[in-house]
């Protein structure tokens, strides 16, 4: 797989108080209603008897709730302090606070957990944030790791037929910095890649928002 390694890490960087900004201004930037993935993912997860569920860039909890009020054990995590203060405050004021552990971390990093801590991982659009291809190598093996056997990992990312795909300002790889956000985008080819020690059940495409954005929803079995 190509790979151009001249990423700008430095603006990378900055999404980290770009989204803390956004996220302070926006309490619920997203909505309240839980995601089209997430009720799929739903939907799956419940099929496989799955019960401890790791969702990273949870963002305002939008879908962290519906997984909690479905019956799931959620630990959340995401880089803004905001957000996860936000979950935690939707958590108490729903009752769903022994349903859900939010943590402020950076996927960058080592996951906060042990080996097969997990049934399930699910991911909105975690995937397309400012990450590189290596880190996003990095995060798929560290998913791996805190998955149990037959663990599942459900992620969904913009693709290459996003019709923001090529616009904005190229920040390297399949980065682009559109409206202040920057995006990686996906082909088939680097789902591919990053599905290493996992079986892929199915890369469903759909599209989501006004643009509308176009999407994958990967998901993939821990072998």
């Amino acid at each position: 797989m190509k790979k151009n390694t001249n990423v700008d890490k430095e603006i990378l960087n900055k999404q980290n108080q770009h989204w803390e900004n956004t996220f302070t201004k926006k309490s619920d930037m997203f909505g309240t209603e839980p995601s089209i993935p997430a009720q799929k993912a739903t939907k799956i997860f419940k099929k496989e008897g799955k019960k401890e569920l790791l969702e990273l860039g949870g963002g305002q909890g939008r879908d962290t709730i519906f997984f909690a009020q479905n019956g799931f054990q959620v630990t959340v995590l995401d880089y803004c302090e905001t957000g996860v203060e936000t979950i935690k405050q939707k958590a108490q004021k729903m009752g769903l606070s022994e349903s859900i552990t939010a943590i402020c971390h950076d996927v960058r990093k080592p996951l906060p957990f042990d080996d097969e801590s997990f049934d399930c991982c699910y991911s909105h659009m975690l995937y397309c944030m400012a990450l590189t291809t290596s880190e996003l190598e990095f995060l798929s093996d560290e998913i791996r790791r805190v998955l149990k056997l037959g663990g599942l990992n459900v992620y969904t990312v913009r693709n290459t037929n996003d019709p923001d795909y090529g616009t904005g300002i190229h920040r390297g790889e399949d980065i682009y910095e559109v409206g202040e956000f920057v995006i990686h985008f996906f082909d088939k080819e680097k789902v591919d890649h990053l599905a290493k020690g996992f079986e892929i059940i199915n890369i469903d495409e759909f599209e989501e928002g006004g643009l509308p954005r176009r999407l994958f929803r990967v998901t993939l079995k821990k072998e």
